[in-house]
């Protein structure tokens, strides 16, 4: 009889932070109808467009479409005499997909979609090669085995694409390896493809058939006329290939394909012809194993009168591949080193000379191709040469490219931590990342990257800046206005900066206020009274009336208002003329003025129609400055605190909407304020708030990326800015601010000039995208795990890397190959003849025997050299994570490799801190074998003189039977996961001493939670498991466990009966232990009963319930239960190997979780995923997804047009603005 789950229901809310870095695929076309080439990538689940700036050599994102579904494969097209690229995405919706970039939404518009097959990534359905006809006539989509698919394009009456019906060009029994359309000009398109037929070995019972499996290149015609695919030729391959390369054919060159092979490429084409062959040359390095390189990337640049190819092998060096053709036929490949660059998944290369390498892992890059490869110091390779002739080369620097831009890249993060070492408010995530020797320990903090571009001492400490321009058609600006406590400082912006005292500013005075209003007039506002400056240096000055000061003003460029010491407000306004008038009346406020400012003046207005007053009674007021109504009040509105500042900007409307004002508010309790302003009556509404520190807020308008923006100072400094459409605020990562104001300049055409203390500080922003900057700490092998000491900010990282060797060992191999090549030089002395042989002729011998012998590459730059499978080279680092230094590292011998870490302090230890990791010795990862397994003990200790544990003493080692995965400490022993055994230990003099373990987990332990005395185990397989440890029995028994079977990556334990865990599939689950369950065992003291009872459903007498299941779509790495900004609440934080951060924010209030469901349900209905996947079936891909509301698609609201934002609004009952301010509320409560 099954027990009734009592456990309450959760609901969560999943939201994105920072999308995934990885880059699976990427194609380059004319997407926005212009001349310029843009850039499209697949990230996953995501389709994002970039555009490569060579004048700056910036990569700019345009716009980020999130599909619902894996994007497999992409491909460009342009129908034949069009200016404009469509794009096809081929998806694991079962249908293709046909995309236009529409540049007035900023959005992907979807142009045509074609039902074919079953939804998913299967065998047998076609989305995973995708490719075109080079004239644009017609699309294959093909599937890993059998179906293949041909769409035809065409345009209608109108000049609109169209699609026809699919031509089936199916074979059973293929599996095909990769798919091109071949160039042959205007005649009937044909298509070629890398294939297999097994069915020979399909029905062959002995296995012999398979020693004679052969790859074919297929070539697929579309007979036009008869509408039909016909199988044209296959012509079979005498080694197997993994990529085709379509060849410019028809009036631009000899067409064909490049079938690339291990080592090798080869040109054909169907009919009678001669292919021509070339090697690739390998590397000239002792160390490495030599074998033939792998393609793993191509890519063309392609005139009007020459082509030519960029090939990638697996190690990242770049080759020149040229054709010598004649008549239609290649008599010759010329093969050239071009550069090494990190290896790429795709390369674009465009045709201002701008390369796009998306790295397979790490950073992608951006460069310039300074040269075309064609000096003379280095050698070509021909085709001519006989194919048993192997070249070797020296990789070297970067000679013909130049680095200009790089995108940051988590991907693959590895493991992470969260923990505030900077003191921020905010926790810091520090994350390992990367493979090899571009491995990588990164600290990510919340914020905007800021770049110094000038920092200057000054005599004291100004009290604001500006920066003036001099006329109003200016590029650059003309002074830099400092006010002090006494004076002000003028500085004149040239080649240099300096003082001048011709500006016509008052400088023995201070400066409320320094601007240009009007054309070409300047404008100082002093305690004291207005100078108004004109061109030819004539000065109109405004005294303050007896013994009254200015305290505030605000001004525009054809406005001032002031306020006097007596609460008087004055308002000045700039007639044609060119004259500063006073308005006849003042008015005097019932309360004091603290903030004040204009609104812009709208470029077909002469003058603003609003003024915005700041009081000490913690209200605002909009006050009118049309002739008919001057200085009357319009609106008023409440506020939780007394204003210390305010900001109006004028924000543009998308896709045809108005624009609209916004009020920003800065109180004097650090919260900030943001009201939408109506530009005709003035009435404030679509309040939304943010706390940023404790410090008072003072707002300054600045632009980001072209748009007007706001600059927000408290504890750190924040700015408010639009991004794609879509309004964000966000911390800038740089030090507390005083004042601040925008800098132009011909170097820096959007940047800020600031004070703090006595400097004077010219920043720029950087990535305004990016939800995170960084930081980063050079790793020498692939970072497995780590744990970080948030007192001490000492993190121990284990690396390891396979097919590699340790400095010891490449010192012996180095050693051991000079004396040989000592030895073969003595024997190569002919006594009888007195001759030498030639040294050069070793490098050309057949089958490449021996290659010259060379020092070692550089590791950083080109990498490890990979030699032969199962030797493993790890090591232990001792890192400052705030300092970013690298204290200590402890080298492991050969072919040791360390899987596990954790520190802890044993209670027999009096009080010394250990460091305990586990490892196995001679680990053979694909066989899943191991020579030994062991536990070391290191004492983590503090230098001489030093507080801080940051030495690592080795003190003994614990041989264990299986691979130890998971170290945890446990009430002062330590519980280790030894294969499928949890084990708890106690300190030892020789070697770790065995104290109580449970050996009845399924497969094998990965992770283990505790929490008082219960333990929760993470099986690799099976999921996880509830262990009660009774200390006065010493037994570790299991008393309850899932009913599902889970791939576990990750594990934390919520509280002491909730546990969530991620699998290695992409899904996230919440899972509790009833209300009703119990851990006394009382039973089955010795867990004897739940032994004999396994077989049904793992054997635990108890089950957990599953109350929340969501499919992230990544593989989650790291989950961790934090608060992620000051005063919010906690949630879930996870990290994924692509690179993404999320969280999981649980719902307080029923009504919320209500209002957000039927959101999501509005949106899946209204707003479907543009590729055609559904999104509840994406999201429930293996599990049915359960009490997770996607905020990811609940966020794409504010995506939507005005009309379809209306509809969805009324069915919630409530206005456009209300469910965007819900949106928001929810996500700053949680995050940022």
């Amino acid at each position: 009889m099954h027990r009734k789950s009592t456990a309450p229901d959760v609901h969560l809310y999943n939201l994105t932070l920072q999308k995934t870095a990885r880059i699976n695929q990427a194609v380059h076309g004319n997407f926005a109808g212009t001349k310029q080439q843009l850039i499209v990538v697949g990230r996953g689940k995501i389709l994002e467009l970039l555009k490569p700036d060579s004048t700056t050599g910036n990569l700019t994102s345009l716009c980020v479409t999130e599909i619902y579904g894996v994007v497999r494969s992409l491909q460009p097209f342009r129908l034949t005499g069009g200016n404009k690229d469509y794009l096809v995405v081929g998806t694991d919706s079962g249908r293709i997909t046909v995309l236009e970039y529409d540049t007035d939404t900023n959005l992907f518009k979807k142009v045509h979609q074609e039902t074919f097959g079953k939804s998913g990534c299967r065998r047998i359905v076609p989305g995973q090669y995708l490719a075109a006809d080079p004239k644009g006539r017609a699309v294959m989509i093909g599937a890993f085995e059998k179906q293949k698919l041909v769409y035809i394009f065409n345009r209608d009456a109108a000049a609109h694409l169209t699609i026809s019906s699919p031509l089936e060009a199916h074979k059973s029994h293929t599996i095909v390896y990769d798919t091109v359309g071949v160039d042959v000009g205007f005649d009937n398109p044909i298509f070629a493809c890398l294939e297999v037929d097994y069915e020979e070995v399909d029905e062959d019972p002995t296995g012999e058939a398979r020693q004679f499996l052969t790859q074919s290149l297929t070539f697929y015609e579309l007979d036009l006329g008869l509408n039909h695919v016909v199988r044209k030729e296959s012509i079979p391959l005498d080694e197997f290939a993994n990529k085709l390369v379509s060849v410019p054919g028809g009036s631009d060159g000899p067409g064909g394909v490049l079938v690339c092979s291990p080592g090798r490429i080869t040109w054909r084409t169907y009919g009678e012809h001669e292919p021509v062959a070339i090697n690739l040359p390998r590397r000239d390095d002792p160390l490495r194993t030599d074998r033939a390189p792998l393609v793993t990337a191509v890519t063309m640049h392609k005139t009007k009168r020459m082509f030519f190819f960029l090939v990638q092998t697996e190690e990242g060096d770049l080759f020149k591949l040229t054709m010598v053709a004649e008549k239609g036929e290649v008599s010759g490949l010329i093969i050239k080193y071009f550069d090494t660059v990190p290896v790429a998944n795709a390369m674009c290369l465009l045709r201002n000379g701008l390369l796009f390498v998306a790295a397979e892992y790490g950073n992608h890059h951006l460069y310039q191709i300074a040269s075309l490869g064609d000096n003379e110091d280095e050698p070509s390779y021909l085709s001519i040469d006989p194919l048993d002739k192997i070249h070797y080369f020296r990789p070297r620097d970067l000679l013909n490219l130049a680095l200009v831009d790089d995108q940051e890249s988590l991907h693959p993060m590895i493991a992470c931590q969260l923990a505030d070492l900077h003191e921020e408010e905010t926790p810091q995530l520090y994350a390992l990342c990367g493979r090899g020797a571009k491995s990588s320990f990164r600290v990510l903090r919340h914020g905007l990257e800021v770049s110094e571009v000038a920092v200057s001492e000054l005599p004291g400490n100004p009290s604001a800046v500006w920066s003036v321009k001099r006329h109003v058609d200016d590029e650059s600006d003309t002074y830099l206005v400092l006010s002090f406590v006494d004076k002000t400082l003028v500085l004149g912006i040239g080649e240099t900066v300096e003082e001048v005292k011709d500006s016509g500013f008052l400088e023995e005075v201070p400066t409320l206020s320094a601007s240009r209003i009007g054309d070409d007039s300047l404008l100082q506002v002093y305690p004291g009274g207005i100078r108004h400056i004109r061109f030819d240096q004539r000065v109109k000055e405004w005294k303050a009336p007896g013994s009254t000061a200015i305290t505030n003003c605000a001004v525009n460029e054809r406005q001032v208002v002031i306020t006097l010491s007596s609460n008087e407000l004055v308002y000045f306004e700039l007639d044609r003329a060119g004259q500063l008038n006073e308005y006849t009346e003042r008015i005097e406020m019932t309360s004091k003025v603290t903030a004040m400012a204009l609104a812009p003046v709208a470029e077909d207005a002469f003058t603003s129609q609003f003024l915005a007053l700041g009081l000490e009674d913690n209200t605002v007021r909009v006050l009118s400055l049309d002739p008919s109504s001057c200085l009357q009040p319009l609106r008023m509105q409440a506020l939780p605190g007394a204003p210390s500042s305010l900001c109006i900007i004028e924000i543009a409307g998308q896709a045809g909407e108005p624009g609209t004002l916004q009020l920003h508010i800065g109180l004097a309790n650090g919260v900030v304020s943001r009201s939408t302003m109506d530009k005709v009556t003035g009435d404030l509404s679509d309040s939304r708030t943010r706390y940023l520190g404790v410090r008072e807020v003072r707002l300054f308008p600045v632009r980001a990326h072209g748009h007007p923006a706001v600059l927000a100072l408290s504890t750190r400094p924040w700015i408010a800015f639009t991004y794609q459409g879509q309004p964000r605020m966000a911390p800038l990562s740089y030090e507390a601010l005083e004042y601040a104001h925008m800098f132009c300049s011909e170097q820096l055409p959007e940047g800020i000039v600031a004070v703090a203390k006595n400097t004077l500080r010219i920043l720029s922003l950087q990535n305004l995208g990016s939800i995170f900057n960084q930081s980063t700490i050079p790793l020498a092998y692939t970072p497995r795990k780590f744990f970080l000491d948030e007192k001490t900010a000492i993190a121990v990282i284990i690396e390891g890397d396979q097919a590699t060797l340790t400095a010891q060992e490449k010192k012996a191999r180095l050693s051991g190959a000079a004396k040989k090549e000592e030895g073969d030089d003595d024997m190569m002395v002919d006594d009888d003849d007195d001759m030498m042989v030639d040294d050069d002729d070793e490098a050309s011998k057949p089958n490449g025997d021996a290659a010259p012998s060379k020092p070692p590459l550089d590791v950083q730059q080109f990498g490890e050299p990979r030699v032969e499978d199962g030797r493993w080279a790890s090591q232990i680092r001792v890192v400052d994570a705030k300092e970013g230094k690298t204290l200590q590292t402890v080298q492991l011998a050969q072919d040791e490799m360390l899987t596990s870490i954790c520190k802890m302090q044993f209670t027999v230890s009096q009080g010394f801190t250990h460091v305990i990791v586990g490892g196995v010795r001679g680990w053979d990862a694909k066989k899943n074998t191991f020579a030994s397994a062991f536990i070391d003990t290191y004492l983590f200790s503090a230098p001489d003189g030093s507080a801080r544990l940051t030495k690592l003493d080795f003190v003994h080692r614990t041989e264990v039977e299986a691979m130890p995965c998971a170290l945890t400490p446990f009430a002062g022993r330590l519980i280790a996961g030894v294969g499928n055994i949890v084990r708890i230990y106690d300190m030892g003099r020789k070697k770790l001493l065995r104290k109580c373990e449970n050996k009845h987990l399924p497969s094998r332990v990965v992770d283990i939670e505790v929490m008082g005395t219960r333990v929760v185990v993470a099986d690799q397989r099976e999921s996880v498991f509830f262990l009660k440890y009774k200390p006065t029995e010493n037994v570790l028994s299991v008393f309850c466990d899932d009913t599902t079977p889970r791939w576990c990556t990750a594990m934390l334990m919520v509280d002491y009966s909730t546990v969530c865990v991620a699998d290695k599939f992409g899904n996230v689950s919440v899972l509790r232990c009833p209300d009703d369950v119990t851990d006394t065992l009382q039973e089955d003291p010795s867990g004897a009963k739940a032994f004999w009872a396994r077989g049904y459903l793992n054997g635990a007498p108890q089950k957990l319930v599953q109350v929340a299941n969501f499919y992230i779509g990544e593989i989650v790495q790291s989950l961790h239960k934090t608060t992620l900004t000051p005063s919010g609440t906690e949630c879930i934080a996870y990290t994924t190997l692509s690179g993404s951060i999320g969280a999981l924010m649980p719902f307080s209030h029923k009504e919320d979780a209500e209002f957000f469901q039927t959101l999501e349900l509005h949106l899946r209905q209204e707003h479907p995923p543009i590729c055609g996947r559904d999104h509840l079936a994406f999201r429930s891909a293996y599990v049915p997804c359960k009490s997770v509301i996607d905020g990811d698609l609940c966020e794409e609201y504010n995506m939507l047009s005005a009309s379809l934002k209306s509809d969805i609004a009324d069915g919630l009952e409530r206005t456009p603005q209300e469910v965007a301010k819900k949106l928001e509320e929810f996500r700053t409560r949680y995050a940022f």
